[in-house]
């Protein structure tokens, strides 16, 4: 059954102990003050919680808000919907939604270290159209966010609106160091392809691009190289191999004094007339102008 217990700044803080769930006891700080009183108002946090060594693996979860879920330590599996299991490790980030139901937890005689933050607000939507999150899927992080994330426990347990904001403010400066460090994280043979299959493309820079080639190097059909490019860039296949050669044709047009005829023919284009409508198409200028306005 929930406590009482002063902690941390020596605020009142809801202590859970539940050997069901985690060998100790549960930390929960909750949203002290009305939400009206805060300045910020995208963003909300309405409670953050420690679970050190839990035990419980959930299935069929269900949540009404969302929650950011950090893992400190150990290890388990989570999986959103009727997707695979994902694996869950030290430094592995994930989140909750609404919509969604999820099943969680360390494995069989195994224990994680679980931090999560359950929020509100319009950012949550600047969040996922910048994929600064992602339901369903789990990111692998590095680094040290311990101070971060005792930092936000402490400003929230303060009670004081001003302080609260800063919590939120903090949290999703954390959510930006998770995101940043888990593209730096080793990666997985998937990943590593698909950047094996990007470089290959960029190559193609001085020379016409040869998409069947590419697809059999890769061992991918036609459909799948088109639709990794644009998963990948936001662009069409042949629109993104153009805006590549235009880019580099933008610098040696302000680097070196090569026509815009031998730029063409180096880039692959054999048609400078081509090239140059290409070039104004996505520059907005035709080369020469480019060359001179500069």
């Amino acid at each position: 059954m929930p406590s009482r217990k002063e902690d941390w700044t020596g605020q009142p803080v809801r202590i859970v102990e539940n050997r069901h769930i985690s060998n100790r006891p549960t930390r929960i700080v909750d949203l002290k003050v009305d939400p009206s009183r805060l300045m910020l108002k995208s963003l909300t946090i309405l409670n953050v919680g420690h679970i050190p060594e839990r035990i419980h693996y959930r299935e069929q979860a269900h949540f009404q808000y969302w929650a950011i879920v950090y893992i400190a330590e150990g290890s388990g599996s989570y999986r959103y919907n009727d997707c695979e299991p994902q694996l869950v490790r030290k430094g592995s980030m994930f989140v909750f939604s609404p919509d969604g139901t999820f099943h969680y937890g360390p494995g069989a005689g195994e224990s994680w270290d679980e931090h999560y933050f359950t929020i509100e607000g319009t950012r949550i939507q600047e969040w996922l159209d910048t994929g600064l999150i992602e339901p369903g899927k789990v990111k692998q992080t590095t680094g040290d966010h311990h101070a971060k994330i005792t930092r936000i426990g402490l400003l929230m347990a303060s009670g004081i609106p001003g302080h609260i904001d800063q919590a939120a403010l903090l949290l999703e400066s954390l959510l930006f160091d998770l995101a940043l460090s888990s593209r730096l994280a080793p990666q997985s043979a998937e990943a590593e392809s698909k950047n094996d299959l990007m470089e290959d493309i960029a190559d193609c820079l001085y020379r016409p691009f040869e998409a069947k080639a590419l697809c059999e190097k890769h061992h991918i059909s036609a459909s799948t190289l088109r639709r990794s490019v644009a998963k990948y860039t936001g662009y069409p296949l042949n629109e993104y191999i153009h805006r590549l050669k235009i880019a580099e044709a933008k610098n040696i047009l302000l680097n070196t004094d090569q026509s815009v005829k031998e730029i063409a023919s180096a880039l692959g284009y054999g048609d400078a007339f081509y090239f140059s409508r290409l070039f104004k198409k996505f520059v907005g200028v035709s080369p020469n102008h480019y060359r001179h306005s500069l």
